[in-house]
């Protein structure tokens, strides 16, 4: 039984989650050659807040990208 685990960040929509775990259970299936039914697909949402790129969370990069973008 394939298990997909995708983090991501908070903010996409149950259409797009569910766009996705089709997308994956079907290249899943073909790469694999597994029973559809089998395929699990987990998505772990992840706030801005608790991820961290180069030591400052991503609300911060966004933060200093959004005041880059003002000064220019």
């Amino acid at each position: 039984m394939p298990i997909v685990q995708v983090n991501l960040m908070q903010g996409r929509t149950d259409a797009q989650k569910k766009a996705a775990a089709v997308a994956i259970t079907d290249a899943v299936v073909e790469t694999l050659g597994v029973k559809r039914e089998s395929v699990r697909v987990l998505f772990h949402e992840v706030g801005t807040n608790d991820f961290y790129a180069g030591g400052i969370t991503i609300a911060e990069r966004n933060a200093m990208l959004a005041a880059q973008a003002e000064e220019n």
